[in-house]
């Protein structure tokens, strides 16, 4: 599928309006960012890099954002369809918001968000 960085970053958005509010009300400094793919190279459909709110202790001001990255590549090379496209990007974000909160790739795995 074929789709240029502009219009894949608005579906990223959408998609992320389209999330529960009680899922995104609790999230505190964490930033959404879309890439083209990895530095290193590796295959994934996002990351979530920072401090889980289970790990953190004191948490306070003058602290980077945390960051949920959507990398675009490997979303489009696994979709067909607008449709496939929009519930791969929903489920990348769901996983990423998971480890925000804490939650484990096995975990996320056995709620059907792997």
């Amino acid at each position: 599928m074929r789709m240029d960085a502009e219009a894949f970053e608005a579906l990223v958005i959408d998609e992320l309006d389209r999330l529960p509010d009680d899922m995104v009300d609790g999230l505190e400094n964490v930033v959404f960012v879309v890439e083209d793919e990895p530095e290193d190279g590796e295959d994934l459909f996002g990351l979530y890099d920072g401090l889980a709110l289970t790990e953190r202790g004191q948490y306070g001001m003058a602290e980077l954002p945390d960051r949920i990255i959507v990398y675009r590549r490997a979303h489009l090379a696994a979709c067909e369809t607008e449709g496939e496209l929009r519930e791969e990007i929903h489920t990348t974000l769901v996983h990423e918001i998971g480890h925000y909160y804490g939650i484990d790739d096995r975990q996320l795995h056995e709620l059907g968000w792997a």
